[in-house]
C-alpha cells in the first residue's frame, strides 16, 4: 500500500526544511514541473537547482494545513519567517499521483 499524498507532500516538507536532498528525490516523478510566481514551468534538475536549496532563507516555516481536495490533489498553506525579518504565508496545490509528486503550482500570500 503506498503512502498518502497528504504525507508525501510532508515527506517532501520535512526533507526541504532539513535539506536532504537523497530522500526528496524518490520524492518527486520524473516529469515533476513546479510553478511559482518566480518559476514558469520548470523541471525537476531545474528545482532541485533552484529552489531546494533555500531553505536557509527561512528562520521558521510551519505547516499551516494540509488538506486533500480529491485522491491527487492536496493543498497546503504555511507560514514562514526570513532569516531577514518578515513573516509571509504561502499556499501550493501539490499532485501526487502514484505515491510520487508530479506538479506543485505555488502561491504567494502576504505578510501574516
Amino acid at each position: 500500500m503506498s503512502a498518502s499524498p497528504a504525507s508525501v507532500v510532508e515527506a517532501a516538507f520535512r526533507c526541504y526544511r532539513s535539506q536532504d536532498r537523497d530522500a526528496a528525490l524518490p520524492l518527486y516523478a520524473d516529469d515533476f514541473t513546479f510553478t511559482s510566481p518566480q518559476d514558469d514551468r520548470i523541471d525537476k534538475a531545474a528545482f532541485f537547482q533552484r529552489c531546494f536549496p533555500t531553505a536557509d532563507r527561512f528562520s521558521e516555516q510551519r505547516l499551516l494545513r494540509v488538506t486533500p481536495a480529491d485522491e491527487e490533489l492536496v493543498f497546503v498553506q504555511y507560514e514562514y519567517e526570513l532569516a531577514t525579518g518578515g513573516r509571509y504565508r504561502n499556499v501550493e496545490a501539490i499532485t501526487v499521483r502514484d505515491g510520487l509528486i508530479r506538479e506543485v503550482q505555488v502561491y504567494f500570500g502576504g505578510r501574516a
